[in-house]
């Protein structure tokens, strides 16, 4: 199985399990993917997803050997609708995913980490567009996302060069939301989960894909989806909830930052 689905109270882990090939994706592997995340976003008792690499590593991009594979079965899929070649890429989900990064993500496997809504990586990850010297293009959303992601500047530096980065500069660009030491990628991206599942779910989810909605439209456009995803909010009567612990003084042990 290329593909593991583990569910730990309200949240999932995802992992990529190809280890043989770094956990690259080919067409088996990329609808297994594309099928788990359908899955959780149909949960109603999942909240929150966690993306993970097996044995150390994110995942290595597209399996290039798939990508001339004369079986169309195992041949990475290539058309201009339906799924993206890694799968999820063109799907906007209804709850956050997090992904915890060890080892390398790149290629597609850096456009895989970047459709993610956090990244949570280990401080010697690397990020990088490797699929560049082979004269394969981005394909899955890459060039979209970095340049929204990290700027048209950092994500130029990228998608051009092809180079790795890691570390702090991988946090400075934008690639890496939370660093932490080798090993605690999974752990720290599975309390991160704990932690988002645990918060008022209707209100984040609408802020969530207002945000992303919010794109391709025109300010006042933009404007009056965010408010038509605040009243929905509104009238589901999760807010009285919040207003009510609050005058009652929850508001004192709330995190700070």
């Amino acid at each position: 199985m290329s593909v593991r689905y583990e569910v730990d109270g309200p949240i999932v882990i995802v992992t990529l399990d190809r280890p043989e090939v770094s956990n690259a994706i080919d067409g088996p592997t990329a609808a297994a993917l594309a099928d788990a995340f359908r899955r959780f976003d149909a949960d109603v008792d999942l909240a929150v997803a966690v993306l993970t690499g097996a044995n150390g590593r994110f995942c290595a991009g597209n399996d290039l050997k798939s990508m001339i594979e004369r079986d169309p079965a195992k041949r990475i899929r290539v058309e201009p609708d339906g799924d993206g070649p890694c799968g999820v890429t063109r799907m906007l989900l209804g709850k956050p995913v997090i992904a915890a990064i060890e080892g390398h993500a790149v290629a597609g496997g850096l456009e895989l980490a970047a459709w993610c809504d956090l990244r949570v990586a280990a401080d010697n990850a690397v990020f990088g567009v490797f699929c560049r010297r082979w004269g394969i293009p981005l394909m899955d959303g890459g060039t979209i996302r970095l340049a929204r992601l990290l700027g048209h500047s950092h994500a130029l530096d990228l998608i051009l060069t092809g180079r790795g980065v890691s570390g702090e500069e991988a946090r400075r660009m934008g690639l890496a939301n939370r660093l932490v030491p080798p090993g605690q990628a999974l752990p720290e991206a599975i309390a991160l989960a704990r932690s988002l599942s645990a918060l008022p779910q209707a209100a984040m989810r609408s802020d969530r894909l207002s945000s992303y909605q919010q794109w391709p439209m025109p300010m006042t456009d933009a404007i009056a989806n965010e408010f038509d995803h605040g009243i929905a909010t509104i009238r589901t009567g999760e807010m009285i909830g919040g207003l009510q612990r609050y005058a009652a003084g929850a508001w004192r042990d709330a995190p700070r930052s």
